[in-house]
């Protein structure tokens, strides 16, 4: 069974609480995203696999360790997820770049694609699928589906806030995923936004309304 870590750091909070002001202009939403995404990749990562290896220091020769085992693909969810890839990319160089693109029924609140293409090597990575907002799950729950259907299983899920109907409804469609969350709200409004939430954060990171 897939869990949901809820990441207390004291920077992230910090962050995420400007982030939530509404007179926070997009140039400082757009940064203190890719701030916050740097901060929980590192520990979205934690427990990846790790090896020895030789290399030899300005002092003399020592075994040290280095990644093993799968690579790392980036899989943002279109458009809001765009702004949390940098950050990633930072700490992981060599992290492979996917995209899925969806938009959400205004009516039916239910996803619907428009665009997907990963790297061709996707099914033997660790894909990390970002997305700023956990809302309904309704959008974060397809784009897993899509990643399994093209034979790709070892996902995890990335939000910068969830409410808790979209947790549920991910942990329904997907046990065996890995939830990764700076902030798990209260609940979603008549209009599917969480509450008390930050708003539409592609609209507020793109300066779009």
């Amino acid at each position: 069974m897939g869990k949901v870590y809820i990441f207390d750091h004291p920077l992230i909070q910090h962050k995420l609480s400007i982030m939530r002001d509404k007179s926070t202009g997009a140039k400082e939403f757009r940064e203190l995203l890719e701030e916050i995404s740097m901060l929980m990749v590192y520990e979205v990562t934690r427990d990846l696999p790790t090896e020895e290896t030789e290399v030899e220091t300005p002092i003399c020769k020592t075994t040290t360790r280095v990644l093993s085992g799968k690579k790392v693909g980036v899989v943002p969810i279109l458009r809001a997820g765009l702004g949390m890839v940098d950050g990633v990319l930072k700490l992981i160089p060599a992290a492979r770049v996917g995209h899925i693109g969806l938009y959400r029924d205004p009516e039916t609140l239910e996803p619907v694609e428009y665009y997907c293409k990963l790297p061709v090597d996707s099914e033997n990575r660790e894909l990390l699928v970002l997305d700023p907002m956990l809302a309904t799950g309704g959008s974060a729950s397809a784009a897993i589906t899509f990643l399994k259907q093209r034979n790709c299983h070892n996902i995890r899920l990335v939000n910068l806030i969830a409410a808790p109907e979209g947790i549920e409804r991910v942990r329904k469609d997907h046990p065996d995923v890995n939830i990764y969350v700076a902030a798990c709200d209260e609940k979603l409004n008549e209009h599917g936004y969480i509450v008390p939430g930050l708003g539409d954060a592609g609209d507020r990171l793109f300066g779009t309304k």
